[in-house]
């Protein structure tokens, strides 16, 4: 990087970045309680709670919120007068998925072809450690020229909305002018990007049934109503024959103005296998931030291993509708539910239950602190200008943030470009892009008070 001094810090300070996030990776943390111990979460709660005490912040606390996980906060005080940045990121993580799939074990970070591999270590633990990095740098260089506010969410991938409930109990807790939500990511490895859209997200749970109790298939079947079918034809009915996403009501063709997806980049990104079409119409952009996305996350029903000779009496699935912004959620919801229960075949009982949702998610790019970011990043990345994406994923806290605090600006930066494959197996992250957003973020902090 360039003989600046901030990056001068940051690159001296990359193997301490490495020991930390290899510390906090090991934390089993997944907010799901009934698949990993509490204590794995509990413990990563409190590494980033000593990590911010050693750091000189101030009411470091461990907030238990409704959902029954802890978030992390703390204050770091400024110069009298300053402006106040809340910093955010989450230490808890998606399931390793299957372990054996990893090439390495996901919970030690292991650094393979310049990469850091392990679960979080993009999505979002690298987050916090990008944090601390840009905060270290400024210490060094002159101190932190604005008050800071850090809160690390411990149930973000969970959507159980804990740390929303308690901000909305709290408004005056996490108030700042801006708000960094170190949650997103790149473009691609070397292109500064702010995130300034993101899809909501609703969760619905479906439930079909057709018969007192499984029967044999050669008895019965032909005539008895097979639920597992009723419910296969009803998901069937959530797209179109080119895969778009067809929920009744749901308006499906609104279009991204703004930075692109070349279609064979996209391609490998998302390793989509040869010969195999993209599903959907329009541009790439189109699809993944501008437009709803069903999703079957899951089925109940019989494994193919030990299954019998039965038409089957009931059958479940989750189903996932990403949702643009400019769409309500609630609505949104609304409107899956009546699909599948009109679309249900054969008169089959049917019921549907929301489980989760979180409201898309819109930022006003020509606000001061874009203008600090952009400034900020040309020279972490020389020679790159800025660009300005959406993102297909949901943070609904940014929505609650919004809310509560309708005069701050919030910008979406992060480390979870393409190659990190976040939620996927082996995922990680790259070390130049830490550090090169970490000194992204203490520039900003610097031009941002200077305005």
């Amino acid at each position: 990087m360039s003989s600046n001094p901030v990056a001068e810090t940051v690159a001296s300070l990359m193997p301490r970045a490495k020991a930390e996030l290899t510390e906090l990776v090991a934390f089993k943390s997944v907010a799901d309680f009934d698949q990993f111990p509490r204590s794995e979460s509990e413990g990563a709660a409190r590494w980033v709670a000593d990590a911010l005490t050693a750091e000189g912040f101030q009411d470091v606390a461990l907030l238990d919120t409704p959902d029954g996980t802890q978030s992390v906060y703390g204050y770091l005080p400024g110069p009298e007068g300053a402006r106040t940045v809340l910093l955010y990121a989450h230490y808890d993580v998606q399931p390793p998925l299957d372990e054996n799939a990893w090439t390495t074990p996901p919970f030690e970070l292991t650094e393979r072809d310049g990469r850091w591999y392990g679960r979080g270590a993009a999505d979002c633990k690298g987050g916090v450690i990008m944090h601390l990095l840009a905060l270290r740098a400024l210490k060094a260089n002159g101190g932190v020229p604005v008050h800071v506010k850090v809160i690390a969410e411990g149930s973000e991938e969970m959507g159980t909305g804990g740390l929303e409930r308690y901000a909305e109990a709290h408004p005056e807790l996490l108030e700042a002018d801006t708000i960094v939500i170190g949650d997103a990511g790149n473009f691609r490895v070397g292109l500064p990007t702010v995130t300034t859209t993101l899809r909501g997200m609703t969760l619905v749970r479906v439930q079909v049934d057709t018969l007192a109790g499984n029967l044999h298939s050669g008895q019965f079947g032909g005539a008895a109503p097979d639920a597992l079918a009723a419910l296969i034809r009803v998901l069937d009915s959530l797209r179109a024959e080119d895969g778009s996403t067809t929920v009744d009501g749901l308006a499906p063709e609104t279009a991204w103005d703004g930075l692109q997806h070349d279609e064979e980049q996209f391609r490998q990104d998302a390793k989509v296998l040869d010969g195999v079409e993209l599903i959907g119409s329009g541009t790439v952009a189109d699809r993944i931030w501008a437009r709803p996305a069903v999703t079957v996350l899951g089925i109940d029903c019989p494994p193919v291993v030990g299954a019998t000779p039965s038409v089957q009496a009931g059958a479940r699935a989750l189903v996932s509708l990403r949702v643009p912004p400019g769409t309500d959620a609630a609505e949104a919801t609304k409107l899956l539910q009546a699909h599948l229960e009109t679309r249900t075949p054969w008169g089959a009982r049917v019921r549907t239950e929301q489980v989760g949702q979180g409201q898309p998610f819109s930022a006003d790019p020509t606000s001061p602190a874009y203008t600090a970011m952009a400034e900020a990043m040309s020279v972490a990345y020389p020679g790159q200008e800025m660009q300005y994406a959406g993102q297909g994923g949901s943070i609904p806290l940014c929505n609650t943030l919004a809310a509560l605090y309708p005069g701050a600006e919030i910008l979406l930066i992060g480390l979870s470009e393409p190659e990190a494959q976040i939620h996927a197996v082996n995922e990680s992250v790259s070390p130049e892009e830490l550090e090169r957003l970490s000194v992204a973020e203490a520039l900003f902090l610097r031009n941002y008070a200077a305005m």
